[in-house]
Parts: C-alpha cells; sequence; structure tokens
C-alpha cells in the first residue's frame, strides 16, 4: 500500500528540480557567459581604445597612464610609454603598414607605434582637434576623427594629413569605421545623423529618426549594412549603403550602449556602459546581454580578437576583458527574420538555453502530474480494498 506521506516525497522531489529548471529558464535570458578580466600594472591607467594588432596580439590605449598597452590572448600585458605628457590616447586601429595608429585627444596628435613598441607622433594642422576614432581606410590611409573642430581626417603612413569639413555645424563627428562599399562611415554625435565619406573626401549625410540619440559606435556588418549604437536613445541602428536606417530597442532601460564590433560568431557585440554589460545583437535584432564581473567597469571599446573571442577595456575597472564566445548560448532566429529594412522592434533576448530549460521544466511538469494521477489512484484502489 502507498501512503500519503510517500506520495507528499515523491512530489517534492519532483517539484524541486522543477523550480531549478524554471529559475534557470529565467536566468538564461541575462547569462554572465564566461568573461575573464585582465587587471593593468598601474591603477588609474583608464583603458579605453582597443583593437587586433597584426602580431596576434591585443593592443590599446590608457587614456589614464598616458601609455600604449599590448595583451596577449594569455593575459601578458606590456606597456609603451607616448612621448607627449598626458595626450590622452583614444581610438586605435591596425594600419596598413602593419602599425598600431592612435588618437591623442589632448595632444592633437596620431600616434604610431610598431610592434616592438616604437613610437612616432603626428600633429594635426587645426588646434583644439579632440581627436576621438581612427580606422583604416581602404586607401592604405588611416581615417580619423575631429569632433573639435568638426572636421574627418585622413593620415598617410608617412604622416601628411589632410581635412575635410563635414557639412553640418558642431555635429561632433566621433567614431569611424569602414564600409563595406568601400566608403568611410561616421557616427554625428550632436547631430543625430551617420555620415559617409568617400577617399576623395566628399560627404552624404543621413538623418537617425529618433532625434538626441547621440550615435555613438559604428562598425561593418556581415550583411554589408553599417551598425551604430544610439547613446540616448537606448537603441541598436543600422543603416544600408543606401542610407535605410532601421532602429532596435535594447531590453534595459538607460544601457547607454556605446562601442560595437563585428564578432566571429556573425553577431554585432557592443558595450552598454550604463549597466555595466557586454550586449550580443543578431541581424535580426535579437538582444541577450552579459554582466560584466566588475562592478562600475564602463566598458568602453570594443574589438574582435585573434582568438575568435570578444575583447574590451573597462575604464573605470582598470582591466581588459574577454567574453569566450563558444561559453555563451547561440540565439534563436525567429522564425520569420526581418529585413534590415523592416520597422524597429524590441528585442526579446531569448535564447536556445533559455528554450532548453523550459523544455526541461514542461517535462518535468508533465511527469510529475502522470506520476502523481497514478499514485493518487493507487492509494484510492487500497482504501478501498481496506
Amino acid at each position: 500500500m502507498i501512503k500519503i506521506k510517500s506520495v507528499h516525497k515523491l512530489v517534492c522531489l519532483l517539484i524541486f528540480p522543477l523550480f531549478f529548471a524554471l529559475f534557470s529558464a529565467h536566468n538564461a535570458i541575462a547569462a554572465p557567459g564566461d568573461i575573464t578580466e585582465f587587471d593593468l600594472p598601474a591603477a588609474g591607467s583608464q583603458p579605453f581604445g582597443i583593437t587586433t594588432g597584426p602580431d596576434g596580439n591585443l593592443w590599446f590605449t590608457e587614456s589614464g597612464g598616458n601609455k600604449v598597452g599590448k595583451i596577449t590572448t594569455g593575459g601578458v600585458i606590456t606597456e609603451f610609454d607616448v612621448p607627449t605628457p598626458s595626450s590622452t590616447p583614444g581610438g586605435i586601429a591596425r594600419g596598413s603598414d602593419g602599425n598600431l595608429w592612435f588618437v591623442e585627444r589632448t595632444a592633437d596628435k596620431i600616434g604610431r607605434i610598431t610592434t616592438a613598441g616604437v613610437v612616432s607622433e603626428f600633429d594635426v594642422p587645426t588646434p583644439s582637434a579632440q581627436l576621438a576614432d581612427i580606422t583604416a581606410g581602404p586607401d592604405g590611409n588611416l581615417w580619423f576623427t575631429a569632433p573639435g573642430t568638426n572636421k574627418i581626417g585622413k593620415i598617410t603612413t608617412g604622416g601628411v594629413i589632410t581635412e575635410f569639413d563635414v557639412p553640418t555645424p558642431s555635429s561632433a563627428p566621433a567614431f569611424i569605421t569602414l564600409g563595406s562599399d568601400g566608403n568611410l562611415w561616421f557616427t554625428e554625435q550632436l547631430a543625430s545623423k551617420i555620415g559617409k565619406i568617400t577617399p576623395s573626401g566628399v560627404i552624404t549625410e543621413y538623418d537617425i529618426p529618433t532625434t538626441g540619440s547621440i550615435p555613438g559606435g559604428i562598425t561593418a556588418g556581415p550583411d554589408g549594412n553599417l551598425w551604430f549604437t544610439e547613446q540616448l536613445t537606448n537603441k541598436i541602428g543600422n543603416i544600408t549603403t543606401s542610407g535605410v536606417v532601421t532602429e532596435f530597442d535594447l531590453p534595459t532601460a538607460n544601457s547607454f550602449a556605446s562601442a560595437i564590433t563585428v564578432g566571429a560568431d556573425g553577431n554585432l557585440w557592443f558595450t552598454a556602459l550604463g549597466i555595466n554589460k557586454i550586449g550580443r545583437i543578431t541581424i535580426a535584432g535579437v538582444v541577450t546581454e552579459f554582466d560584466v564581473p566588475t562592478p562600475n567597469a564602463y566598458p568602453a571599446f570594443i574589438t574582435s580578437g585573434p582568438d575568435g573571442n570578444i575583447w574590451f577595456a573597462e575604464s573605470n575597472g582598470n582591466k581588459i576583458g574577454r567574453l569566450e564566445i563558444a561559453s555563451v548560448a547561440p540565439p534563436v532566429t525567429p522564425s520569420n527574420p526581418g529585413a534590415s529594412t523592416v520597422p524597429s522592434a524590441p528585442s526579446t533576448g531569448y535564447s536556445r538555453s533559455s528554450s532548453a530549460s523550459w523544455s526541461l521544466a514542461l517535462l518535468l511538469i508533465g511527469s510529475a502530474t502522470i506520476l502523481l494521477i497514478v499514485n493518487l489512484y493507487q492509494i484510492r484502489k487500497a482504501s478501498r480494498t481496506n
């Protein structure tokens, strides 16, 4: 005969894993990912820009420490001094000459560092440029933004600089990247526009639908579009090379999405410094967020590393972070994935890990229900016999 106490015990054994599965399903939406952090040698270094170098290492700038650093994929860090004191190095990029090029925000200079650590500096013609970002162009030159003077500049690997005025006054051009169309694309933070400049210097501007968006980082996506962050309006946007803009809402308020890059997994990865997270967005607009372990780390620039992982600079955390793509569940593509021109829609952050957890939960519910019915039937039958 099966007693009521036995049934209670059985139900408890079934319900406990059920609640565990439900809890796991809830947490899978914002899984932490496998993030490793590497401390910089000196306090107050404030790492900022980061990129992959030709030597298989990651290279980064230290805006507070006035240095350029490199970190191996195993986490070994080497630092090199920038000759001009208090230059505030910012964006950094790999040049066609095999060197790393970076901007010196408060020194009005462009810096070049070899993989051996030899630094050269070149003065920008127009003072008070407040240089922000730099990228390699299709012409073998480096292209940079000068928000202080409202210009886009290019510098040859020999150090010759040319500047181009942005049509919209006081637009504050910030981030810049090379597009799939062979042009340079940049964000205009104070104008809520995306700009395009040809290698010959012809500029075209496109309005972002949401005003006051303060566009930040920009990168070329795997779909041929340019993807950018909207810092104040909590969105990620993309723009086709013909100028059609689509926007996607981020799930967490006040994310203040900043820099963005394309990952080896074909998704876009961005820093959300307002909520201390690294975000992932698919080209269909599905967003997942991952917590940075160090509180208030202020993740700044982000890049895809030579090891296929995502690397980012933690300005306040004084660390370099690495997120292992292989450790996180891939996103689930919707049954009707939207094209790049579909209207903006909020993201659910739904992932395969949450799908699996909910499936397990439903399986446990079914099993518990069936076993409970069977045991209640046996209890009733035993009672009648007695």
